[in-house]
């Protein structure tokens, strides 16, 4: 891997942990962190060891505490466009092919939870907090915060995160459905990983199909998901790892996929 300012990448069996590395700011999201990390991502999908990426925030106070705000000073509504329509993390990890979790520790908020929301997982620290500040500044959510907010906890819950800006614990983020599951700080990364560990013992084709097909979902209609979770499936016929799942099946052993 490339030597980064702002971020650090490790590797643990077929799951790679990518890590925000600003604690003295929160991990705040600067237009660095973006660059690094678009460029970190493009080498672990080209990495065929990787499975899984896990996406966290160094230290134990903060996931990500959001945009980094002094890079907003000065920028015109064209140049703050034009940089939220180039690559950022946040559409990167979105069409990421393989599993993306994120394990977040603390504050997640504004361009944090937005990070948090692109991924397709989302594992948190009891002491995790969760918002949508943007109203505070005088502006609203630009990384997907309004969007993929609202597909995930619904329009009440999205309406009145975005308006209030208030902050909801870690018990309102997992009632609410915005994450997935909760765990002691001191257990957090161990039991992150175990999760990352199970799914990347799987298929590789196959989840980045079943990955596809559940994204789909969200952003068609019924009909037209169904016709595309069908070809999908058509798919996993065509691949080695569907002939070794099924014969590992008919043998009562586990089987070995390999990506092909």
């Amino acid at each position: 891997m490339s030597n980064y300012e702002t971020i650090t990448v490790e590797k643990e069996g077929k799951v790679a942990i990518l890590t925000i590395n600003r604690p003295d700011k929160l991990n705040a999201l600067s237009s660095m962190v973006h660059i690094e990390g678009v460029e970190a991502l493009d080498e672990l999908r080209a990495d065929e060891g990787v499975r899984v990426v896990v996406i966290t925030g160094a230290g134990e106070k903060s996931f990500i505490a959001g945009a980094d705000i002094s890079e907003f000073e000065g920028k015109t509504p064209i140049t703050q466009r034009a940089t939220f329509n180039e690559r950022t993390l946040f559409n990167t990890i979105d069409s990421f092919p393989k599993p993306v979790m994120a394990m977040v520790n603390g504050f997640c908020l504004g361009g944090g939870n937005e990070l948090a929301l692109a991924c397709d997982l989302r594992i948190c620290s009891e002491n995790a907090r969760f918002s949508q500040p943007e109203i505070n500044l005088g502006i609203i959510p630009g990384g997907g915060g309004t969007q993929r907010l609202t597909r995930l906890i619904g329009e009440g819950r999205s309406m009145e995160m975005c308006l209030t800006g208030d902050m909801i614990d870690a018990e309102t983020a997992h009632r609410f459905g915005l994450i997935n599951h909760i765990y002691p700080l001191a257990e957090l990364r161990q039991k992150t990983l175990e999760l990352a560990g199970k799914i990347a013992e799987k298929a590789p084709i196959a989840l980045q199909l079943a990955k596809e097909a559940v994204k789909f979902a969200s952003r068609s209609n019924l009909d037209e998901g169904l016709r595309r979770e069908v070809d999908l499936f058509a798919i996993c016929f065509s691949t080695e790892d569907k002939k070794e799942g099924v014969s590992a099946f008919l043998e009562k052993r586990k089987p070995e996929f390999k990506g092909k």
